[in-house]
């Protein structure tokens, strides 16, 4: 079954909702990355919350990326979405793990990630410049983060729901979420409403795992109120990098930099962070760069 997203709003423009199923994406990402079990959901968390968040996109070439830097043992997570539907992510430290927590029987993302650190967006929309908003980290579990994101630095209350289920095996067997926002003409009438819905949620790891599509996902999730689906778009993890762009970052650099890989290394090799995709260059094809920086810079 493929991945799919859609973006939805209710027939009195209350509310609005973007819904993902996410399972083939992440495990994906967690093959491409070898990821622990816990670094699995706190990476196949964020990379839901990419693309539900990249529903605030309008043109296909415009990018969302999310740089979440807590204090725990993951290190840093960056995670890029297109509005093609492509999503793409990494961590730092891929094996960090640590023990279910003996309190729920839960994976601890949280501690994973760190209970402080920050969430970053950065929102390229093809403009001279791109839009930057950041905000602490609450507790590091990701969908509390966004909501608090969402709500300080775009001024929109929210419900956020991420979930990601690890087999045994340690495959994705479900993964998924929601961002339900409240719109600026929404009575409390309305709001109470969607507390009403969402507060019969267990969560939203329970729902993927009945084996919902996001159509029934998102009936289950707002039973009362009477949605219209805007859009339905195709999501998978796909990683854009090539040996050319890989080229055009050595290009940047100073010449005397490419001059001491070729005298000192006697070639390159560069690894794409996102896919783990290894470029090799010789000699020879240093040369040829070097010579052509060295025409750029003078």
């Amino acid at each position: 079954m493929k991945d799919i997203c859609i973006r939805a709003i209710d027939k009195d423009k209350m509310i609005k909702a973007h819904i993902a199923i996410s399972t083939n994406l992440v495990e994906t990402a967690r093959i491409t990355h070898q990821l622990s079990p816990t670094a699995t959901a706190a990476l196949g968390r964020s990379l839901t919350a990419g693309i539900l968040l990249r529903n605030k996109l309008k043109n296909e070439n415009e990018s969302l990326t999310l740089n979440i830097l807590g204090n725990g043992p993951l290190g840093r997570i960056v995670v890029t979405g297109r509005n093609n539907g492509s999503v793409k992510g990494y961590v730092d430290n891929p094996q960090a793990d640590l023990p279910i927590r003996e309190s729920d029987g839960k994976l601890d993302v949280g501690g994973l990630v760190g209970h402080e650190g920050t969430l970053n967006v950065v929102m390229d929309l093809g403009l001279k410049e791109s839009y930057t908003g950041q905000v602490a980290l609450t507790n590091g579990e990701i969908a509390e983060d966004v909501a608090h994101y969402l709500l300080q630095s775009e001024q929109v209350a929210s419900a956020v729901g991420l979930g990601v289920r690890v087999d045994k095996d340690l495959s994705v067997s479900s993964a998924g979420g929601f961002i339900i926002e409240l719109l600026p003409d929404a009575t409390e009438k309305a709001i109470q409403k969607l507390e009403r819905s969402l507060g019969s949620v267990k969560s939203v790891t329970n729902l993927l795992e009945e084996g919902l599509d996001e159509r029934e996902l998102l009936a289950r999730l707002l039973p009362e109120f009477e949605m219209e689906i805007l859009e339905e778009k195709e999501i998978f993890f796909e990683c854009e990098c090539s040996r050319e762009k890989v080229e055009d970052s050595l290009l940047s650099l100073a010449p005397e930099e490419i001059r001491a890989m070729i005298d000192e290394d006697h070639g390159a090799e560069v690894s794409c962070h996102f896919c783990n995709q290894q470029y090799q260059f010789d000699e020879n094809d240093l040369e040829k760069i070097y010579e052509e920086s060295r025409k750029k810079n003078s």
